[in-house]
């Protein structure tokens, strides 16, 4: 797979990572990036190599956000907020759990791809801010909902009626992230926690993401349920031999 410019990948262990490198503009994401992410996305969510994604950014920042001499160049998708929406939307769509992994400034569009993960551990040094009023852009309406269905209203109002930096220690009080550590110990943590995700059932994970999302009715979750006889079989087994389980579910999702 040819990773575009202004990204790098590694997998390793059935974990994946995709890494923001543009560090002389401290990880800003231009246009083609926004672009090219949801392409990138798919073959790395086909792939049963891949059981885990971990997003971060190169040289100790995770993203400072769209690059703001190509922002006019965002609206072009024709959606409600353009090519980055677009790009969140496959991000928070991935049927793997996706974990980011925050040190520096994750400001911007780099809080929007951050709250399109399903976890977060951010670094005691990290600093979070979203930051449309200061250029007089209305945040998109599912990027808004995202953020309060996270932090709730008030939080979710003063930071974007602020557009101040928050520290790591404010953002894990109010929701914005799910552990700070010590930036040394940052990521044993978040590899050490890939890896066990990596052991369970993929099937679990993917079936358990659709539900606490919101994308799955009850007709959906039945059929899960009915997909899922194989794992159970695995993991009683595996549990009754004392063993490591040998989940065979590899992706075939229901229809």
């Amino acid at each position: 797979m040819q990773i575009p410019a202004g990204f790098e990948l590694s997998i390793d262990d059935h974990v994946a990572t995709l890494r923001i490198n543009r560090p002389e503009k401290r990880n800003a994401m231009s246009v083609a990036m926004w672009r090219a992410l949801p392409g990138l996305l798919e073959p790395l969510g086909n792939d049963p190599a891949v059981r885990v994604l971990v997003l971060t950014g190169a040289e100790g920042t995770f993203c400072s956000g769209a690059d703001i001499s190509e922002i006019a160049g965002l609206s072009e998708a024709g959606d409600d907020a353009g090519l980055n929406v677009t790009a969140e939307r496959a991000l928070a769509a991935f049927p793997k759990p996706v974990i980011a992994m925050i040190e520096g400034f994750c400001v911007g569009g780099g809080c929007q791809l951050a709250l399109a993960c399903d976890l977060r551990f951010a670094a005691e040094d990290a600093r979070f801010g979203i930051t449309p009023a200061k250029l007089g852009v209305v945040y998109p309406l599912s990027s808004t909902r995202r953020l309060v269905d996270l932090v709730g209203p008030s939080a979710a109002k003063f930071l974007l009626f602020s557009a101040e930096l928050v520290d790591a220690d404010r953002a894990l009080r109010i929701g914005l992230v799910d552990e700070v550590l010590a930036p040394e110990a940052l990521p044993q943590r978040v590899y050490g926690f890939a890896r066990t995700l990596a052991t369970r059932s993929l099937l679990t994970l993917a079936a358990t993401k659709e539900i606490v999302d919101g994308r799955a009715d009850e007709a959906r979750f039945l059929r899960w349920r009915e997909k899922s006889h194989e794992e159970v079989a695995e993991g009683v087994a595996a549990f009754v031999e004392r063993r490591a389980p040998r989940f065979p579910w590899s992706g075939d999702a229901p229809s």
